[in-house]
């Protein structure tokens, strides 16, 4: 049986994580409001019990926190100040979660408005990927006031397993970006050493299958490793979103006066990929452009 919850939700982007997320949300009990640029994601969650609405603003004037999960720094910002965004439906003391991958300076001038506004912003992006989204263990790396985190924790609960406070508004994108240069690095390094083994004549299943268990096993070696080995590489998540994370990180490290050397040849690479027609793939692809056989 559903835990009933009386506040009311909104969440706004219901794309390959946020439908699933929406879903989570719905078992849990909470009363959701949801909206998306395309019709049938609203639809389908209309039958699993949302509400549909047309604009962010009227999701907004519905819910008491207003959750945000689209696919870029300027997504978010239309949906948050756009001609029918969330700022000019504001409830007082409403709650926004922007759940993406967003700009650190942008996040922390968004807050700012938010906040102007009556309301309070934490920044909260997720990793885990669709396996993650599905099954509502993500990791999520928070970043606000004590009284927005305080406020977010029993949704973000339900969506995720391992949640941190990281710090103040922008905090949870600094960890996202982080995070995002980790992943690019490891899938290039599975990708490489795969594409090593396969090109030496060695089975590159057999090949992860020994390495699994030693100091160069991980996350992506275990999952983007067998994507590389069976060449599966329907999506979790898009080579265009790893491309953009990284490049974003890249953009936030030459702000602060550091040098990303290998983040920004692996960026590069993405670019190769995207342009040999790879954008829709999942971001293990990678091992396609170095895959000589």
């Amino acid at each position: 049986m559903q835990n009933q919850h009386t506040q009311k939700i909104g969440f706004i982007g219901l794309g390959l994580m946020g439908k699933p997320m929406c879903r989570n949300l719905i078992q849990a009990g909470f009363e959701l409001f949801v909206a998306n640029r395309s019709a049938q994601p609203r639809a389908e969650l209309a039958e699993a019990g949302a509400t549909p609405l047309e604009t962010p603003g009227q999701v907004a004037a519905r819910a008491d926190t207003v959750i945000v999960m689209v696919a870029d720094t300027a997504a978010v910002e239309s949906v948050l100040l756009g001609e029918n965004g969330v700022i000019h439906s504001l409830k007082d003391n409403s709650l926004v979660i922007d759940m993406g991958t967003t700009s650190v300076t942008q996040t922390r001038r968004f807050a700012e408005l938010i906040s102007e506004k009556g309301g309070l912003y934490v920044d909260a992006p997720v990793s885990g990927g669709t396996i993650g989204a599905e099954s509502g263990n993500l990791t999520i790396m928070a970043g606000g006031s004590e009284e927005g985190f305080d406020r977010a924790l029993p949704i973000l609960q339900v969506l995720g397993e391992r949640i941190t406070h990281v710090g103040t508004s922008g905090a949870g994108q600094v960890a996202k970006a982080a995070n995002q240069v980790i992943v690019g690095l490891n899938i290039g390094a599975a990708a490489e050493a795969l594409a090593l083994a396969k090109a030496a004549g060695v089975d590159p299943g057999r090949v992860r299958q020994a390495l699994q268990g030693g100091f160069a096993d991980s996350r992506i070696l275990e999952v983007h490793g067998k994507r590389m080995v069976d060449g599966d590489y329907s999506l979790g998540a898009r080579c265009t979103t790893q491309r953009k994370d990284m490049h974003q990180a890249i953009e936030l490290a030459a702000t602060l006066g550091l040098d990303m050397p290998a983040t920004s040849l692996s960026r590069d690479l993405y670019d190769r990929l995207i342009e040999d027609g790879g954008a829709d793939l999942d971001h293990s692809a990678l091992f396609t452009l170095l895959d000589i056989t």
